[in-house]
Protein backbone atom coordinates (compact mmCIF):
# COMPACT_ATOMS: atom_id res chain seq x y z
CA UNK A 1 0.00 0.00 0.00
CA UNK A 2 1.01 3.75 -0.79
CA UNK A 3 1.85 6.19 1.95
CA UNK A 4 -0.35 8.34 2.38
CA UNK A 5 2.08 11.20 3.60
CA UNK A 6 3.45 10.85 0.16
CA UNK A 7 1.73 12.96 -2.32
CA UNK A 8 0.02 11.31 -5.27
CA UNK A 9 1.54 12.07 -8.64
CA UNK A 10 -1.51 10.54 -10.34
CA UNK A 11 -5.12 10.24 -8.95
CA UNK A 12 -7.32 8.51 -10.32
CA UNK A 13 -11.03 8.69 -9.02
CA UNK A 14 -14.45 6.49 -10.06
CA UNK A 15 -12.95 5.69 -13.84
CA UNK A 16 -15.82 3.86 -15.63
CA UNK A 17 -15.28 2.56 -19.33
CA UNK A 18 -16.92 -0.26 -21.02
CA UNK A 19 -16.92 -1.34 -24.67
CA UNK A 20 -20.24 -2.19 -26.39
CA UNK A 21 -20.17 -5.62 -25.14
CA UNK A 22 -17.67 -5.62 -21.99
CA UNK A 23 -17.25 -3.53 -18.93
CA UNK A 24 -13.94 -3.29 -18.15
CA UNK A 25 -13.82 -0.22 -15.65
CA UNK A 26 -16.39 0.48 -12.87
CA UNK A 27 -15.55 3.24 -10.56
CA UNK A 28 -11.87 2.29 -10.89
CA UNK A 29 -9.83 5.05 -7.98
CA UNK A 30 -6.48 4.66 -7.34
CA UNK A 31 -3.84 6.79 -5.47
CA UNK A 32 -0.48 6.39 -7.84
CA UNK A 33 2.82 7.23 -5.70
CA UNK A 34 6.52 8.46 -6.77
CA UNK A 35 8.33 5.02 -7.83
CA UNK A 36 7.50 2.00 -10.58
CA UNK A 37 3.64 0.83 -9.87
CA UNK A 38 2.69 -2.27 -12.05
CA UNK A 39 -0.32 -2.40 -13.78
CA UNK A 40 -0.76 -6.48 -14.02
CA UNK A 41 -3.41 -8.15 -16.13
CA UNK A 42 -3.24 -11.51 -18.34
CA UNK A 43 -4.29 -11.18 -22.56
CA UNK A 44 -7.82 -8.73 -22.73
CA UNK A 45 -7.52 -7.66 -18.95
CA UNK A 46 -7.75 -3.96 -19.80
CA UNK A 47 -4.27 -3.05 -19.51
CA UNK A 48 -3.69 -0.99 -22.45
CA UNK A 49 -6.85 0.24 -22.38
CA UNK A 50 -6.34 1.62 -18.91
CA UNK A 51 -2.92 3.17 -20.07
CA UNK A 52 -4.91 5.03 -22.72
CA UNK A 53 -7.69 6.54 -20.12
CA UNK A 54 -4.81 7.54 -17.57
CA UNK A 55 -3.10 9.19 -20.49
CA UNK A 56 -6.23 10.83 -21.77
CA UNK A 57 -6.04 9.33 -25.20
CA UNK A 58 -9.04 7.54 -24.76
CA UNK A 59 -12.27 9.05 -23.04
CA UNK A 60 -13.82 7.30 -19.93
CA UNK A 61 -17.17 7.34 -19.85
CA UNK A 62 -16.96 8.35 -15.70
CA UNK A 63 -14.32 9.40 -13.36
CA UNK A 64 -11.63 12.07 -12.75
CA UNK A 65 -7.64 12.45 -13.50
CA UNK A 66 -5.36 14.22 -12.15
CA UNK A 67 -1.84 14.16 -12.59
CA UNK A 68 0.67 16.32 -10.65
CA UNK A 69 -1.96 18.02 -9.31
CA UNK A 70 -3.33 18.73 -12.81
CA UNK A 71 -7.13 18.09 -13.72
CA UNK A 72 -7.51 16.07 -17.17
CA UNK A 73 -11.08 17.65 -17.14
CA UNK A 74 -10.27 20.68 -16.91
CA UNK A 75 -6.81 21.32 -18.20
CA UNK A 76 -6.30 18.73 -20.89
CA UNK A 77 -3.69 20.48 -22.65
CA UNK A 78 -1.52 21.01 -19.62
CA UNK A 79 -2.58 17.49 -18.39
CA UNK A 80 -0.89 15.53 -21.33
CA UNK A 81 2.12 17.68 -21.02
CA UNK A 82 2.61 16.04 -17.28
CA UNK A 83 1.73 12.41 -18.77
CA UNK A 84 3.93 10.45 -21.59
CA UNK A 85 2.50 7.82 -23.13
CA UNK A 86 3.25 6.36 -26.89
CA UNK A 87 1.13 3.56 -28.36
CA UNK A 88 3.50 0.75 -29.46
CA UNK A 89 1.41 0.22 -32.02
CA UNK A 90 1.25 3.29 -33.56
CA UNK A 91 2.18 4.23 -37.20
CA UNK A 92 1.21 7.82 -37.14
CA UNK A 93 5.45 8.19 -36.77
CA UNK A 94 6.37 6.18 -39.49
CA UNK A 95 7.71 8.57 -41.78
CA UNK A 96 10.01 10.02 -39.30
CA UNK A 97 13.02 9.51 -38.09
CA UNK A 98 13.45 9.02 -33.93
CA UNK A 99 15.37 11.73 -34.29
CA UNK A 100 12.39 13.68 -35.31
CA UNK A 101 10.25 12.07 -32.82
CA UNK A 102 12.51 13.00 -29.85
CA UNK A 103 12.17 16.55 -31.31
CA UNK A 104 8.28 15.88 -31.37
CA UNK A 105 8.22 14.81 -27.75
CA UNK A 106 10.54 17.68 -26.54
CA UNK A 107 7.81 20.52 -28.01
CA UNK A 108 5.10 18.04 -25.84
CA UNK A 109 6.63 17.93 -22.77
CA UNK A 110 8.70 20.86 -21.50
CA UNK A 111 11.12 18.89 -19.59
CA UNK A 112 12.40 16.57 -22.18
CA UNK A 113 16.12 15.91 -21.81
CA UNK A 114 17.54 15.42 -25.50
CA UNK A 115 20.87 14.91 -24.43
CA UNK A 116 19.48 12.12 -22.07
CA UNK A 117 17.52 10.76 -24.92
CA UNK A 118 20.52 10.48 -27.37
CA UNK A 119 22.69 8.25 -24.22
CA UNK A 120 19.20 6.17 -24.05
CA UNK A 121 19.51 5.75 -27.84
CA UNK A 122 23.15 4.55 -27.44
CA UNK A 123 22.41 2.04 -24.25
CA UNK A 124 19.66 0.48 -26.52
CA UNK A 125 21.86 0.47 -29.65
CA UNK A 126 19.85 2.83 -31.60
CA UNK A 127 22.91 4.75 -32.66
CA UNK A 128 22.86 3.37 -36.59
CA UNK A 129 19.03 3.69 -36.35
CA UNK A 130 18.60 7.11 -35.41
CA UNK A 131 18.36 8.82 -39.04
CA UNK A 132 16.10 6.29 -40.74
CA UNK A 133 12.71 7.25 -40.92
CA UNK A 134 10.75 4.55 -38.43
CA UNK A 135 9.01 2.38 -41.04
CA UNK A 136 12.75 0.80 -41.79
CA UNK A 137 13.41 0.15 -38.31
CA UNK A 138 12.48 -3.17 -36.67
CA UNK A 139 9.73 -3.87 -34.26
CA UNK A 140 12.16 -3.99 -31.41
CA UNK A 141 13.91 -0.86 -32.51
CA UNK A 142 10.74 1.12 -32.67
CA UNK A 143 9.97 -0.25 -29.51
CA UNK A 144 13.61 1.19 -28.29
CA UNK A 145 12.70 4.44 -29.79
CA UNK A 146 9.42 4.57 -27.63
CA UNK A 147 11.09 3.72 -24.72
CA UNK A 148 14.30 5.80 -24.86
CA UNK A 149 11.32 9.17 -25.38
CA UNK A 150 9.63 7.95 -22.64
CA UNK A 151 12.87 8.05 -20.21
CA UNK A 152 13.91 11.19 -21.08
CA UNK A 153 10.38 12.83 -21.15
CA UNK A 154 10.62 14.12 -17.95
CA UNK A 155 6.92 14.10 -17.56
CA UNK A 156 5.85 13.69 -13.89
CA UNK A 157 3.80 10.15 -14.97
CA UNK A 158 5.58 7.96 -17.57
CA UNK A 159 3.28 4.91 -19.21
CA UNK A 160 4.95 1.74 -20.23
CA UNK A 161 2.83 -0.88 -22.10
CA UNK A 162 4.86 -4.61 -22.25
CA UNK A 163 8.66 -2.47 -22.77
CA UNK A 164 9.97 -5.93 -22.53
CA UNK A 165 8.36 -6.93 -25.48
CA UNK A 166 10.48 -7.40 -28.89
CA UNK A 167 13.82 -6.59 -26.77
CA UNK A 168 16.74 -8.64 -26.88
CA UNK A 169 18.27 -9.73 -23.90
CA UNK A 170 20.98 -6.83 -24.01
CA UNK A 171 18.47 -4.44 -23.89
CA UNK A 172 16.43 -5.54 -21.60
CA UNK A 173 18.65 -5.91 -18.81
CA UNK A 174 19.57 -2.08 -19.27
CA UNK A 175 15.56 -1.31 -19.09
CA UNK A 176 15.22 -2.79 -15.86
CA UNK A 177 18.41 -0.83 -14.51
CA UNK A 178 16.51 2.37 -15.73
CA UNK A 179 13.21 0.46 -13.44
CA UNK A 180 15.62 0.09 -10.63
CA UNK A 181 16.62 3.69 -11.13
CA UNK A 182 12.82 5.13 -11.03
CA UNK A 183 11.91 3.17 -8.21
CA UNK A 184 13.75 5.14 -6.16
CA UNK A 185 12.59 8.50 -7.41
CA UNK A 186 10.96 10.77 -4.87
CA UNK A 187 8.28 12.76 -7.44
CA UNK A 188 8.07 10.61 -10.16
CA UNK A 189 5.74 8.08 -11.40
CA UNK A 190 6.05 4.97 -13.80
CA UNK A 191 3.55 2.99 -14.62
CA UNK A 192 3.64 -0.64 -16.42
CA UNK A 193 1.49 -2.70 -17.59
CA UNK A 194 2.63 -6.34 -18.05
CA UNK A 195 1.28 -9.79 -16.78
CA UNK A 196 4.11 -10.33 -14.36
CA UNK A 197 6.87 -7.99 -11.84
CA UNK A 198 9.84 -6.72 -13.73
CA UNK A 199 11.81 -9.07 -11.94
CA UNK A 200 13.50 -7.93 -8.95
CA UNK A 201 12.44 -4.05 -9.34
CA UNK A 202 11.21 -2.46 -5.97
CA UNK A 203 7.31 -1.76 -6.82
CA UNK A 204 5.49 0.95 -5.18
CA UNK A 205 2.06 -0.30 -5.76
CA UNK A 206 0.44 -3.00 -7.83
CA UNK A 207 -2.80 -2.41 -9.80
CA UNK A 208 -4.27 -6.34 -10.16
CA UNK A 209 -7.22 -6.46 -13.25
CA UNK A 210 -6.98 -10.28 -13.23
CA UNK A 211 -6.58 -12.90 -15.30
Amino acid sequence: MPNPAIPAVLQCDGLCFHYPQRTLFAGLSARIPPGVTLVRGGDGSGKTTLLRLLAGTLPAQAGALQANGVSLQSQPETYRQQVFWADPQSTVFDQASPLDYFKTVQRSHPRFDEALAHELAQGLSLAPHLDKPLYMLSTGSKRKVWLAAAFASGAAVTLLDDPFAALDKTSIAFVMELLHDAADHSSRAWLLAHYQAPGDVPLALTIDLGD
